[in-house]
């Protein structure tokens, strides 16, 4: 056939047999012009949308854009990939668009161009059943009835990942990477609203499901921990007057009003959920919710450190009974749920807790220091404000008193504190703090600075105690009171001079203690150097020792030994001077008789016999006045006897010593005394008179005076 139309033989050919050509080219041209015409061709990755041109039922009315009865305009119906017939294009065009398509884990917002109008309390259009908005006409069907139709503009429901086979004419499908939608229907003010929305969910992320607890979108590797949704809806009826916060609705998850965690917005608002601020926030998860319908604002979660109570102050719930007693006038403390402060405070640990809705005030319930000390301050932030306290002593010195106060405050009564003070920081700077330095001021103009110095323990306990005291009446408790140096201002200097005179007085106190240490150091070597000296000597010493013993021994026998002998020769004196009283009575007595004889012979012999014993007599009393003392006579007529004895006076070899450490005396007793006596006499050191009249000596020396005299008067 190619060959025969090549050659120069077909005009020939076409001349010789036109009737049967011109036949040929008729049966060939209908079908290309019938296909033309009424056959459409659409692919399996595009979606046509009809337009009708004219209808002989007129146009679409009643402010709609898609006809669904036949009349002229965008058709509801979309015509899906293959061959479609009777599209001719004189009544129709057909628009190819590709599908609708959604990335995996994104979401897309559906803007409906046609539908009832919402009413001015609605911003979104209600869910209906219309296949993920792939069946406009089942969208658009029940328009004008009561309920379950579409309404125009921006819907409730998304769309999940897939590919939807969607009429862009009566809908504009907004994903991540375009809008899809028939470009030349919309006008500029439509095309701007759209790039608009657009824009702005791409920037708030929206075609995002909310993620929290891990990467927020996709190729993001942040990992969001300890953090809470709080969710705002915008749709819905608005929250009561004097409400904030809308209450949590639908969270039973077996309830028939169950939204799920706001993912179901007809189930949330037919619940009774209102829009706002919702009480009830999203935790850790993935939801894929409607930012037209609800805004999340991502918020750490409320911690509540080891050592610390959270004190809730809830702005919600219901007005509900004050706990805390009639007597108790500052604020009202409340059950959990209620609006006040909660009476139960929050233990250690994590809270989704909608700070919106309420406030957790950290109480610390461990012991916490304050300083009252200028440029001072401890972690908690508590004493940012505090500063030492100015003072003014009775002798007119102006210190500043660093201070620190340990404070407890039991974590039952932490609601309490709150409820009085709002939080512990102006519990401490509007009434610990005046009441602190008023305290110290009135106890520095009692005290000088040098008993502020001096007694600073004393003033320091008095302190806890007083402060105990008033702090238990505020709910807290102190712990313990901590006074330090009282300082000067950078200008003073007369408490820096006061200070060096007390260094100067406790220096020279110190150098009194350290020479008195330094003597008493030095008696210490002393009494160390002679027990060495001791020490090396000790052997010698011992040997002397013993030897002293020894004769002390020896000593003491002699001792013994003539003591012993004095007692004999006592004995023997004593027996010499009673034979010599009997022979001078027996002369006496002779004399007598004699001179009796006499008378009776002569007088002449009488007379001579009494002149012998005169003459004996007189012999008698000169040798006793030639002593002086019959007493020194008796003694000498003592000495004689017990020189003309034949037993030895004294020992041959003896050591005595006196009682009173005197080595001269001979002996003790009247023995031993009258013969030192006589010893004195002989030697000249002593007299005879000198000697001690003991009792016994004089009483024999008398005895044997009167005796003698006795004797010479009886003569």
């Amino acid at each position: 056939m190619l060959a025969l139309f090549a050659s120069s033989e077909l005009p020939q050919l076409i001349q010789d047999h036109w009737p049967v050509a011109a036949a040929a080219a008729t049966l060939l041209a209908v079908p290309l012009v019938l296909w033309k015409l009424a056959v459409r061709v659409i692919p399996n990755n595009k979606v046509g949308v009809v337009e009708k041109l004219w209808s002989p039922k007129g146009s679409v009315g009643d402010g709609r854009i898609v006809a669904l009865g036949g009349e002229a305009g965008y058709q509801a119906e979309l015509l899906r990939g293959g061959i479609h017939f009777g599209y001719w294009r004189w009544q129709y065009r057909v628009h190819v668009v590709p599908l609708v398509t959604v990335p995996q884990g994104q979401i897309g917002y559906v803007y409906a161009r046609d539908g009832d109008p919402l009413p001015p309390s609605q911003t979104l259009g209600r869910v209906v059943d219309c296949g993920y908005f792939q069946d406009a006409r089942a969208f658009l069907a029940r328009v004008g009835e009561e309920a379950g139709h579409g309404q125009r503009g921006r819907q409730r429901a998304i769309l999940r990942e897939g590919v939807y086979a969607i009429n862009p004419a009566a809908f504009v499908v907004m994903t991540e990477s375009r809008a899809y939608s028939l470009i030349h229907l919309l006008d500029a003010q439509e095309s701007t609203a759209v790039q608009a929305w657009h824009e702005q969910l791409a920037k708030s992320g929206g075609f995002h499901p909310v993620v929290i607890g891990g990467s927020s979108g996709a190729g993001e590797t942040e990992v969001h921990d300890d953090l809470i949704g709080v969710v705002t809806i915008h749709d819905g009826p608005s929250l009561p007057p004097g409400e904030i916060i809308a209450p949590a609705v639908g969270t039973e998850p077996d309830g028939a009003s169950y939204h799920n965690n706001y993912q179901d917005p007809e189930a949330f608002l037919a619940a009774a959920g209102r829009r706002g601020r919702q009480y009830a926030p999203l935790t850790d998860g993935t939801y894929f919710i409607n930012r037209w319908f609800a805004s999340v604002e991502m918020m750490a979660k409320t911690v509540v450190p080891i050592g610390h109570v959270g004190v809730v102050v809830s702005y919600v719930g219901r007005a509900g009974r004050d706990v805390s007693g009639t007597a108790f006038r500052h604020g009202e403390r409340v059950e959990e749920g209620e609006r006040g402060v909660w009476e139960r405070p929050l233990g250690p640990g994590k809270y989704p807790f909608n700070v919106y809705a309420g406030q957790v005030i950290q109480v610390p319930t461990t012991n916490f220091v304050l300083h009252w000390i200028t440029g001072k301050t401890e972690a908690h932030k508590f004493d940012e404000g505090l500063r030492s306290i100015d003072l003014v002593t009775r002798d007119a010195y102006e210190p500043l008193l660093p201070l620190s106060v340990v404070v407890h405050i039991d974590y039952q009564r932490a609601p309490s504190v709150i409820q009085r003070f709002g939080d512990v920081k102006k519990l401490i700077t509007q009434t610990i703090d005046p009441m602190l330095s008023a305290y110290f001021r009135d106890i520095a103009h009692k005290k000088t600075m040098l008993q502020l110095l001096h007694e600073r323990d004393q003033i320091q306990n008095e302190a806890r105690a007083e402060l105990r005291d008033r702090f238990r009446g505020f709910d807290i408790e102190c712990v313990d009171v901590l006074i330090g140096k009282p300082t000067a201002a950078e200008a003073d200097t007369k408490i820096a001079a006061l200070l060096e005179q007390l260094r100067l007085r406790q220096l020279s106190i110190e150098q009194l203690e350290t020479y008195e240490r330094q003597r008493q150091a030095a008696e210490k070597l002393k009494t160390l150097n002679e027990a060495q000296a001791q020490a090396a000597i000790q052997v010698q010493l011992t040997n002397a020792q013993a030897e002293i013993q020894m004769a002390e021994s020896r000593g003491a026998a002699d001792l013994a030994r003539a003591r012993k002998q004095s007692e004999q020769l006592v004995v023997t004196a004593e027996a010499e001077l009673a034979r010599a009283r009997k022979q001078a009575e027996q002369t006496v007595v002779t004399a007598e008789a004699l001179a009796k004889e006499k008378v009776l012979a002569g007088r002449g012999e009488g007379q001579k016999a009494l002149q012998i014993g005169l003459s004996e007599a007189a012999v008698v009393m000169r040798k006793v006045a030639a002593y002086g003392d019959p007493r020194l006579y008796a003694a000498a007529l003592l000495a004689d006897r017990l020189s003309n004895s034949t037993q030895p006076l004294v020992p041959q070899r003896m050591f005595v010593s006196g009682a009173n450490g005197d080595t001269g005396a001979v002996a003790g007793g009247p023995l031993g005394l009258l013969l030192n006596l006589l010893l004195s006499e002989k030697t000249g050191v002593g007299s005879f008179a000198d000697a001690p009249e003991t009792a016994e000596f004089k009483g024999e020396c008398d005895k044997l005076a009167r005796e003698a005299m006795g004797a010479l008067a009886g003569k």
